[in-house]
């Protein structure tokens, strides 16, 4: 077990503060995340929740989605209920909660949320995953949604929309977790001392995850089975979509706990082929199988192949995946200085985004211990500061830690008031979600795209040549505006870039305005 001896390092020289503050937190939203803890501790009531970001009634600011806890599955009927939470963006950072006028409220267990418009009617729409039940709602266009019938896959967790067979129709992709019974749910902890924590997973049994084909006209069909995705048992909790090799098609990372990590490779034939081991991303360099948490697969290093970014839990580091073609990723968690500045931190949510605006992909993590009472049998403190990870041109990386300690678990990122720089939007378990503002992107140029999800694009400056891709399934349990967003520095001038869209069409633009948003 760590001890406090080991935790010198947050004050070390490595974490200097910067001149001004990185991130100006503000707490804007009345509403704590509720997990309807119970003297039992129930495995499910450490996961919640997620957080979606994306601009449900197209006004062109980035709206929030707060999934909550509910009254536990078969245990407090009586108990109260907790919404989920709908905030329309107002600008300048004001936001209006129209939950019950948008029907959002919910209903059962939540956990986690991604947003896509997977009817294709122009207007961004919700699925909602939960434990023992999973929530699709329809945007109708006019501020309100529509519920619609959906199967549970279980225990829920993660979830995103990426067209997987290239008919212009978003597909869905589910992660589950294990296989978890309140009434058999096992005593962790010490009976003579008088305390319980929540179990290793290595008690619960996992599941299969889960994939359905939108077939259009809003229906979907489960094809888990056929794709060759139920094959696989795992203990689910990240997943993120890129197209590793480069084949034109989007594959699949999904982060498990405990169990090695799953990449499922796009056959492009309907099917997927499950790599992960042979890719080398399924444990890490000691042949350990981590605590794998959230994800993101974006290209850190500018050389035009997504690698893969995972966080994990306290003494295990949070692992960088270089991608280096041919299907294959090596470990670089150590000589990119990332393992020294994550081994005393539990990481949820993630990502990898140029939040300098620099021309260089950093990465964030949201973090807390998975027990709300570490300090009882160790030295660590179960509340945690969030922490930055500022890269130094795909080298290595630079670590702040941010303020305000907790239990923090979803995260999405958006940029929430227009500026060119991408904001943070975090949730802590018992607790009120914050924003972090970005204020680190001062005197740096970007361009952003906005384009449908799955579409890659490249750009080039003098400085060089960046690649990204349209996706809103990023970190844990949670979905981000997908805005193909680049900071280009100090250049002043993108000589062109070029689109690829699914269908394999390609668009090629000639210097578009910087400091702007691209839409087609």
């Amino acid at each position: 077990m760590q001890t406090l001896a080991a935790f010198s390092w947050l004050s070390m020289p490595l974490f200097e503060a910067e001149p001004k503050p990185s991130f100006e937190r503000l707490t804007p939203f009345p509403v704590t995340l509720q997990n309807a803890a119970t003297p039992q501790r129930h495995q499910i009531e450490t996961m919640p929740g997620g957080v979606a970001i994306f601009d449900f009634d197209n006004d062109g600011k980035p709206d929030i989605f707060f999934t909550n806890g509910a009254a536990q599955p078969s245990l407090e009927k009586n108990a109260p209920k907790y919404w989920n939470r709908l905030y329309r963006n107002l600008g300048n950072f004001k936001f209006e909660d129209v939950t019950v006028k948008a029907g959002l409220q919910g209903e059962g267990y939540s956990m986690g949320a991604t947003a896509g418009d997977f009817d294709n009617d122009g207007f961004i729409d919700l699925f909602v995953t939960g434990v023992g039940q999973n929530i699709l709602y329809r945007n109708r266009g006019d501020g309100t949604f529509e519920k619609r019938p959906f199967p549970s896959t279980g225990w829920s967790i993660s979830a995103g929309f990426f067209d997987y067979d290239g008919d212009g129709d978003l597909d869905l992709f589910i992660v589950n977790y294990v296989q978890w019974d309140p009434a058999k749910e096992p005593f962790c902890g010490d009976i003579q001392k008088n305390f319980r924590t929540y179990c290793h997973p290595k008690y619960y049994q996992g599941l299969a995850n889960s994939l359905f084909r939108n077939d259009g006209g809003g229906e979907f069909t489960d094809v888990s089975k056929e794709s060759g995705i139920a094959a696989y048992i795992g203990k689910g909790m990240g997943l993120a979509f890129a197209d590793y090799d480069g084949d034109g098609a989007l594959d699949v990372i999904v982060t498990n706990d405990t169990t090695p990590n799953f990449l499922f490779h796009n056959q492009r034939d309907g099917t997927f082929k499950e790599v992960g081991m042979a890719a080398g991303i399924g444990m890490n360099d000691d042949g350990r199988a981590l605590s794998s948490m959230g994800v993101d697969f974006k290209d850190v290093d500018n050389d035009g192949r997504p690698d893969l970014f995972i966080t994990a839990l306290a003494n295990e580091t949070f692992p960088l995946y270089r991608n280096l073609g041919k299907g294959l990723f090596k470990d670089m968690t150590y000589p990119s200085k990332i393992g020294q500045a994550t081994l005393p931190l539990s990481g949820w949510s993630t990502a990898a985004i140029d939040f300098d605006n620099d021309g260089w992909k950093d990465l964030f993590t949201a973090n807390g211990d998975v027990n709300d009472n570490t300090e009882t049998f160790s030295s660590r403190a179960s509340k945690q500061l969030n922490l930055m990870l500022w890269n130094s041109a795909g080298k290595s990386f630079r670590p702040e830690l941010l303020p305000v300690a907790g239990l923090y678990r979803g995260a999405a990122f958006a940029d929430l008031d227009g500026d060119g720089a991408i904001d943070v939007v975090v949730t802590q378990l018992n607790g009120a979600p914050a924003i972090l503002r970005n204020r680190s992107a001062a005197g740096h140029h970007w361009i952003g795209f906005h384009l449908p999800i799955g579409t890659s694009v490249k750009i080039r400056t003098a400085a060089g040549e960046q690649w990204g891709h349209s996706t809103a399934a990023v970190g844990y349990a949670s979905s981000s505006d997908p805005v193909v967003h680049f900071g280009i520095g100090g250049e002043t001038k993108i000589l062109e870039a070029e689109i690829v869209y699914v269908d394999g069409r390609h668009k090629q633009l000639t210097a578009p305005a910087i400091d702007s948003y691209f839409k087609p």
